[in-house]
């Protein structure tokens, strides 16, 4: 099947032709017709499948040219990064169309939010908390709202957006087309669905643990850390075949202290982004990362969640996933839109049973490949790799790092005073010529008298 299939509108097509785009993937010939007929849809489709375009074609298809000011069409994602990239798309499919679309997010200004939908908006794409901030300020009326679309509902349950969530379902129109798209189906999911969908007609197309054929998966066993540093150290050299490398990482903590160690030898070519960074360094990390500017990024699985970079030619699971669906996720950063593309997965001992679990859940041996004689084998341990008799304090030093002391240290003779009680605030009074209370006029006057 190719676009011209599909039913679009001249506008459409002419924009899909733009983007150099010919045939549809599974997930969007399949949802196409379904979410025009205005039918409650449930999409679940693997990480890389195209599921923005999937919903969005359809709907724009349809979407009639209007000058009223609320919004008909609300899309909830769980980042702002994600907000971003779906405005963007939503622009690009947009172009020959009179579409006006608003992205709005916590960590940007309310107020300038407020005054873009003040202009009028036909589609607004938001995070759970801000648009509920909106909402409940009456800066936003959901009145007009035809069609609800949340978009990775599974990672939005993940952060805690349930309340927000019921509470935006309280305030739209009972009156409304639901489209549900996530990479997993999970109990939270599923309860969502029977509370607030209307018989949804569910499509399902490479769900969860099911490899993409053209994603080629390759393993290393590392005994540690620093061995998994000195081993990306050895592949990132390679800047011809590693030349667009996403990195995953489980946690911040372990992102910055991996960052610091390749900082050095890939300075200008390394960029890093997680919850911790501020909104403009994380977004101008995840531009330059897709224009090429930066060849490596280096993420935590929460911030790249359905981010669509352009020609990743690697992931590189720099730790193992304690959950296998996130696995899947990371390595659906590559090999889109059916192009070929190549996950690298780093093991030690301990994470030896989460390796299994992925297989367990794919079906699938990951091939194992002996480590190039150039990697240096790391007796150095992190503080979580040395044995709990050894460990310290903070879980962020290395063994490098760690200096073993006393955890307390006796005060300076300054800081050594005790509470004198009563009698030292007696002192005090007499020594300043302080009332007892601010309202004592009695003790005042007593001592104006004595004065004179």
């Amino acid at each position: 099947m190719t676009f011209d299939d599909l039913d679009l509108s001249n506008q459409l097509q002419y924009a899909i032709d733009d983007l150099g785009f010919e045939n549809p993937t599974p997930i969007q010939e399949q949802a196409f017709s379904v979410v025009r007929s205005g039918k409650d849809v449930v999409g679940i489709a693997q990480t890389g499948t195209g599921k923005t375009f999937a919903y969005m074609l359809p709907i724009l298809r349809d979407l009639s040219f209007s000058k009223q000011q609320h919004p008909r069409v609300l899309i909830l994602v769980p980042t702002r990064e994600l907000v971003l990239q779906v405005v963007e798309q939503i622009e690009q499919l947009s172009t020959y169309i009179n579409t006006r679309v608003l992205g709005v997010y916590g960590g940007a200004n309310i107020n300038t939010q407020r005054q873009a939908i003040q202009q009028g908006q036909d589609i607004i794409v938001a995070t759970p908390g801000r648009l509920y901030d909106l909402a409940i300020s009456n800066s936003l009326k959901m009145k007009s709202i035809q069609k609800l679309v949340i978009d990775e509902v599974d990672v939005m349950l993940d952060l805690g957006f349930r309340f927000q969530l019921m509470n935006i379902f309280d305030v739209i129109p009972e009156k409304r087309q639901n489209i549900l798209f996530s990479a997993t189906m999970t109990e939270d999911v599923d309860a969502l669905i029977y509370d607030f969908f209307k018989n949804p007609e569910k499509i399902s197309v490479a769900v969860s643990g099911t490899p993409l054929d053209n994603i080629e998966q390759t393993s290393y066993d590392t005994p540690n850390f620093f061995t998994k540093v000195n081993l990306l150290h050895t592949l990132l050299k390679d800047r011809e075949h590693f030349h667009k490398v996403l990195i995953f990482v489980g946690f911040k903590r372990t992102a910055d202290l991996l960052f610091k160690h390749l900082e050095e030898a890939f300075n200008s070519e390394i960029c890093v982004i997680h919850s911790n960074k501020t909104q403009n360094y994380r977004i101008r990390s995840i531009r330059q990362f897709d224009e090429g500017k930066n060849r490596i990024l280096l993420a935590t699985d929460v911030m790249a969640r359905g981010l669509d970079f352009d020609k990743v030619s690697h992931v590189i699971n720099f730790d193992t996933p304690d959950f296998p669906e996130n696995y899947m996720h990371r390595i659906g950063r590559t090999g889109r839109a059916e192009k070929a593309g190549k996950t690298i997965l780093f093991s030690t001992p301990k994470e030896k049973e989460a390796k299994e679990g992925i297989e367990n859940l794919m079906n699938y041996e990951i091939p194992l490949l002996e480590l190039p004689e150039d990697v240096e084998i790391s007796t150095m341990l992190t503080e979580d790799e040395r044995p709990r008799e050894d460990q310290g304090i903070s879980k962020n030093r290395t063994s490098l790092e760690y200096v073993p002391g006393p955890a307390f240290h006796e005060k300076s003779e300054k800081n050594s005073q005790v509470n004198r009680g009563g009698s030292y605030r007696r002192e005090i009074a007499t020594k300043y010529k302080k009332p007892k209370t601010k309202g004592d006029k009695n003790y005042n006057k007593h001592n104006k008298k004595k004065k004179k």
